[in-house]
């Protein structure tokens, strides 16, 4: 799972090198925010998935966190080009981490110098090889997202990802692949690491960024695909027992991808098998992310350059 560097503070350092002190103001406090970026195999080698939104998203958040940034996004887009040449990777995870290192104690961790580090490995189906096709279990919590008053959802940072942790280790527990949460009004909100999308008589619903929600960039690239599709989407509160009828629910996401959802608190979500709209869908993704379909939104970096043409 290991590759062999780690890019750490503008260099490139051994994966077992790239360590930090136990006095990091982000292992006492989470005061770290992070992205999930995606690297796939295509027939001209490996490219990046929605590279600059991504690197974008973590500035936001950082911004949000209060954080200074010592690199520019340029430079993290090109500094994670160069991790996934420098590992080898065909495919690969990619995790962008910025995080509030040593210095002093105290909640208040300004004073603490930002570091930065990008991880790279291999990682296949987040919620299990078959999910894609056959689809996955899930219970709805019994926690909930944060309040907008108590957490800030656009910004992935460390911290807030308690929450989601409770969420899957309950889901574990019970015998399910994942949790989907309540927002703070009772209805639904997403799960604990995917948007959600809701499909009844042919149209697609999902949560609207006030339902708690962080802004997936996977979820933004399916509502794409689906508006080329000539399919409906409509940002509506959606309550808990419309999972129970509805005929199809898949999850987005970096790790996820366009996962089905087979069952809700064991409840056969339509007939209990992947729905034909969820299936577009990743026809569409998974054809462009591959390489096997014209890349028309411009969606993929390529991590090599392209060789130069020989000359007479």
């Amino acid at each position: 799972m290991s590759a062999e560097y780690i890019w750490k503070n503008g260099k490139l350092v051994a994966w077992a090198d790239a360590t930090v002190h136990v006095m990091t103001h982000a292992l006492h406090y989470g005061s770290s925010v992070f992205e999930g970026v995606r690297a796939y195999a295509t027939p001209q080698g490996p490219a990046v998935f929605r590279l600059q939104p991504h690197t974008h998203r973590l500035f936001n958040s950082a911004k949000i966190s209060r954080m200074e940034v010592p690199f520019t996004e340029d430079q993290i887009n090109e500094a994670i080009l160069e991790i996934v040449r420098s590992n080898g990777h065909e495919s690969c995870y990619i995790r962008p981490l910025l995080f509030r290192g040593a210095n002093a104690l105290g909640v208040e961790g300004r004073k603490n110098p930002t570091e930065a580090v990008i991880i790279t490995m291999e990682w296949g189906r987040y919620l299990g090889a078959e999910a894609i096709d056959q689809g996955v279990d899930v219970q709805v919590s019994s926690w909930r997202r944060l309040a907008p008053d108590t957490g800030s959802s656009l910004a992935k940072i460390g911290g807030q990802y308690v929450n989601s942790q409770f969420m899957s280790m309950e889901a574990h527990d019970n015998g399910f692949s994942e949790a989907i949460a309540l927002d703070y009004n009772g209805n639904i909100s997403e799960g604990a690491g995917e948007n959600v999308f809701v499909v009844m008589n042919g149209v697609v619903y999902t949560p609207s960024g006030g339902s708690s929600i962080l802004m997936g960039i996977t979820r933004d690239t399916v509502l794409t695909l689906l508006k080329d599709q000539g399919v409906e989407v409509r940002f509506e509160t959606i309550s808990r027992d419309m999972l129970y009828v509805a005929d199809e629910i898949f999850f987005t996401g970096t790790a996820a991808e366009v996962t089905p959802v087979r069952s809700v608190d064991r409840i056969a979500v339509g007939t209990g098998k992947r729905g034909p709209i969820t299936k577009a869908v990743q026809d569409e993704f998974f054809g462009i992310t591959s390489g096997k379909q014209e890349d028309r939104y411009g969606w993929l970096t390529p991590v090599r350059q392209a060789e130069p043409a020989s000359g007479d």
